[in-house]
Parts: structure tokens; sequence; C-alpha cells
């Protein structure tokens, strides 16, 4: 199985309705196998401030051909100006996971 075909990308949001409202557009529409939601404390600097917010962090399995499409949907669906989007490439998986998330996330 080609590895390089999948990747995690990430975002936070501020809110946890909002978050679960986002995992399961992601899965629904099939653009990730998999979101998990945690609750994490974010600091960073924004606009020359410092900032400590609770944040829930999503971490989504998606193909990374669909990078551009989960961007797409993020930001429709994302209240922050900027917010985080990123991806991790999978290094090393069980392929009968990998298996899985490539079914899960077939489109027509």
């Amino acid at each position: 199985m080609d590895l390089s075909a999948f990747c995690v990308a990430q975002t936070t949001i501020d809110d946890e309705i909002r978050a679960n409202e986002l995992a399961a557009a992601l899965v629904t529409g099939k653009l990730a196998a998999c979101v998990q939601i945690s609750e994490v404390a974010s600091h960073y600097v924004w606009k020359g401030a410092a900032a400590r917010e609770k944040e829930f962090l999503l971490a989504a399995k998606i193909r990374r051909a669909d990078f551009d499409a989960v961007v797409a949907a993020i930001r429709a669906l994302h209240s922050y100006e900027l917010p985080e989007i990123i991806a991790t490439p999978i290094v090393a998986g069980d392929p009968a996971y990998l298996d899985w998330l490539r079914r899960e996330t077939e489109r027509g």
C-alpha cells in the first residue's frame, strides 16, 4: 500500500459544537474516514498579542489527494479569520487500517 496516499489533516476550533459539526461534515462527505476531537490549551501570538485559549483539536485521517477539498470544507465551516489547517504524512500504518481508510473515503 502506498503510504504517501494518506495523511492526517488537523485544525483547531474554539467551540465543541462547531468541532463536532465540522467532524461530521468531513466524515459524511467522505473527505475523512475518521476525525478525532481533543480538548487542548493553545498558546499563541495573534496580531501582536500573546493569548492562551481552550480549543478543540481535530485530527482527520484523509487521502492526501483530498487535502485541497478538506481545506475548502474547513474554511467554509470555520469561524476563525485564519484557521490552522496543516497535514502530517503517515509514514507507517497497519495495512488493514489504511485499507479501511481508503474504502471509507471512496466517493462515487
